[in-house]
């Protein structure tokens, strides 16, 4: 290995959520910034923002099959999937490529672009043949897909999130291995442009992790769109017609043309080797901080997805601005701020969509939380009705006695907008009939589902 060539006061691995901590407050400190990948992280290049670029044209596709349900005739005449694509990463690539050469223009910012390695607590490989020291370090290297352990598929072709946003071609047939979040949005993006989708799952349903009622809701409704295989696993896969075969552990085989792994997402900091800097690690390889980012070794600091099981790019700012708060402040401790983990929403751009901020019912049930629970029906506000909606719902849990909101589930149209006002008040501390009759709601907008379900909670006599 090549001798030290430079020492800085700050070092930052990864250039996602982690490249915001750099701005002019540290242009006095000599920092280094190491990427592997391409610059900007997955949000940027592999995840929220191309994927959400795709899922608002196939929201117009799918709209267009339900006009003549409301008497206007539309209808679904296909898609021009390059320009699709084309637009998406005609704007997100450029970008990517500015942020890198903003970077290279910083005078106290040097870019290293290759796999960084810890040699010890203050050393750094920086993969390209260049070896530095620093005072501070940020872990911010992100995550990257899951490649479950399939009988065969190192010898079929297949596609995880960060490569099949960029086929050349719509397949006509998409096998889908995964029930997440992940699986959910891109499943619903390829059918609503047309392509036939088939969905494994090894569980009995789809987005498992969200509240009961949610998840079974979502998958009776995917089940009328895609093929969905549930409480079945792929125990082989082989190349079948110019695609793919796969063998289902339920004796039963799906084929397809393009094969998409989703099965979810792991921290990047098993490749680090954090190993010999004494920084703790949890069972999944996810760093381990404190409410400051830190970790228990003086001098490193993590953040988002390498360091939390959320994996959400909201929860990665935050954490971000705490980081970067907190390493202004290093001589006055008590000026430093913590990272707030109580009141973390989250949505799924599927079709329908869903929101979700707080705890489920099952989780109040098994952590012996006292709730009550309301649910409203679009259908049974005004503008749920002039959209002739029959499936989608609100749902909140709330403390019986006070009326403190414990968590809310939105599933239909406008689910993430719609949540917000719930992610305000339970972040205030208003309980839901303040949320409910402290404040107008338009009327007759769709916000009033939220209105209702939070005038739904009933409390308890002592309450």
């Amino acid at each position: 290995m090549a001798g030290v060539s430079s020492h800085f006061d700050l070092a930052v691995i990864g250039t996602g959520s982690g490249n915001s901590i750099i701005d002019e407050r540290f242009a006095d400190r000599r920092v280094a910034v190491l990427e592997q990948g391409t610059f900007g992280g997955t949000c940027l290049n592999v995840g929220c923002i191309p994927t959400k670029m795709f899922v608002y044209p196939a929201d117009l596709a799918q709209g267009a099959r339900h006009g003549p349900r409301l008497g206007v005739d539309t209808s679904f005449g296909g898609v021009r999937w390059r320009d699709i694509r084309d637009r998406i990463f005609g704007r997100i690539d450029p970008i990517s490529a500015r942020g890198r050469e903003w970077r290279l223009a910083n005078r106290n910012v040097t870019l290293f672009e290759g796999h960084a390695r810890f040699v010890d607590v203050r050393t750094l490989d920086t993969g390209t043949g260049e070896t530095i020291t620093a005072d501070q370090v940020v872990i911010a290297a992100g995550s990257r897909p899951v490649v479950p352990d399939i009988e065969g598929l190192d010898g079929v072709p297949f596609h995880t999130s960060d490569t099949v946003m960029r086929l050349d071609d719509l397949p006509e047939r998409l096998l889908v291995l995964g029930g997440g979040y992940v699986a959910a949005e891109l499943a619903h993006v390829f059918s609503s442009f047309g392509t036939r989708v088939s969905v494994v799952n090894r569980s009995s349903r789809l987005l498992r992790g969200l509240d009961d009622d949610i998840s079974r809701r979502f998958t009776d409704l995917a089940r009328q769109r895609w093929d969905v295989r549930l409480e079945a696993q792929a125990t082989k896969l082989e190349r079948y017609d110019g695609g793919v075969r796969a063998h289902l552990s339920d004796g039963s085989t799906v084929e397809a043309d393009v094969l998409l792994v989703a099965v979810g997402r792991r921290s990047n900091a098993d490749g680090l080797d954090l190993d010999r800097t004494g920084v703790a690690v949890d069972a999944e390889d996810v760093v381990v901080v404190d409410d400051h980012q830190h970790t228990n070794v003086e001098g490193i600091w993590a953040l988002g997805d390498v360091a939390n099981h959320r994996q959400l790019k909201h929860v990665a700012n935050h954490e971000a601005r705490v980081l970067q708060h907190n390493l202004l402040h290093l001589d006055d401790p008590g000026a430093m701020v913590r990272t707030r983990r109580d009141v973390i929403p989250s949505a799924v751009f599927s079709d329908p969509q869903i929101a979700s901020v707080g705890l489920s019912e099952r989780e109040a049930v098994e952590r012996g939380v006292p709730h009550v629970v309301a649910e409203e029906l679009y259908r049974d506000v005004a503008y749920g009705w002039a959209m002739e909606d029959l499936t989608s719902v609100a749902k909140m849990l709330a403390d019986p006695h006070d009326g403190r909101i414990l968590g809310a589930h939105i599933m239909g149209p406008q689910a993430s907008n719609l949540l917000q006002p719930v992610v305000q008040a339970m972040s205030f501390g208003q309980t839901a009939h303040e949320l409910a009759r402290g404040q107008y709601w338009i009327h007759p907008a769709l916000m009033e589902v939220v209105e209702n379900v939070a005038l739904g909670i009933t409390l308890s006599p002592a309450g």
